[in-house]
């Protein structure tokens, strides 16, 4: 199944207005990148795994930090995520690139084979495949992989900010130019604004760390069940940062972008046992 050449991206960066040097921060002994890498790379479809990130002196340590580690790294734009990934994917010859940011350390690696597969499987019949148009899983399991031809393609024709900036949105706006499929929890159930596993706050930071104090100690690639079900034994840890239930970066822009309005209009928030 898997003949193509699958580069997988990890976007990270040192500057943070809201919560500066996160990436860094510790989880279990390791900064939280390295986590991050580790469950990314347990994934047994994401083939050849790249941290990107800018070419800022501040993100020298982001080099530093990879070639300690045996790391393949990438230095490009600030702002231009867009061309980040598209570069990477030039200079590693991939066939399709995966998009999974750095602020997802409980990533389940089992939820970006699923998405993965998904692509390969159908890949004449899309261009590009996620599991957020709409959303479904716990926020913080982001999987994205497009064609390298429909990276190209969004590299050269978007041109507005948000489109350099999140790498993406040229191609899931445009579903007469790109096609777009979408991966669904196949529970039938909706999660994405039930959990919050992603890391922008300092309480964000919190509760992912309690989570890897509990779960990763006896299985280091703990599931997004095992973590369902500690938060169910344990509410009070899923109350840590549940003030940021729902926050999103396109939260600002849903006046330019039409797709995910509808999305949002259109959900329905499903909150039952899985």
């Amino acid at each position: 199944m898997n003949d193509s050449n699958i580069v997988t991206v990890i976007q990270a960066r040192v500057g943070s207005s809201r919560l500066p040097n996160k990436v860094m921060l510790s989880l279990c002994g390791k900064p939280l990148l390295f986590r991050m890498y580790e469950r990314v790379k347990a994934a047994t479809l994401s083939g050849t795994v790249v941290i990107a990130t800018s070419k800022e002196k501040e993100d020298d340590k982001i080099e530093e930090f990879c070639l300690e580690s045996n790391i393949l790294c990438y230095r490009g734009d600030i702002n231009d995520l867009l061309d980040r990934h598209y570069q990477v994917g030039l200079n590693f010859n991939a066939d399709a690139v995966v998009k999974i940011p750095s602020d997802c350390p409980l990533i389940d690696p089992r939820i970006i084979d699923k998405v993965i597969k998904y692509y390969l499987v159908n890949r004449d019949k899309f261009d590009f495949v996620s599991n957020l148009h709409p959303p479904s899983y716990p926020d913080g399991n982001d999987v994205e992989i497009m064609s390298m031809s429909a990276l190209t393609k969004a590299w050269e024709n978007a041109t507005r900010k948000l489109e350099r900036e999140h790498t993406t949105p040229f191609i899931w706006e445009n579903p007469d130019k790109f096609r777009i499929g979408n991966v669904l929890w196949e529970t039938g159930l909706d999660y994405s604004t039930t959990y919050r596993w992603t890391i922008d706050y300092e309480k964000d930071y919190i509760f992912i760390r309690s989570v890897y104090e509990e779960l990763f100690p006896s299985n280091k690639n703990f599931s997004m069940y095992s973590i369902i079900n500690l938060i169910k034994e344990k509410p009070y840890l899923g109350m840590i940062n549940e003030e940021y239930l729902g926050n999103y970066w396109y939260e600002n822009h849903l006046d330019e972008l039409t797709n995910i309005a509808e999305f949002k209009q259109k959900r329905i928030r499903t909150v039952n046992d899985y």
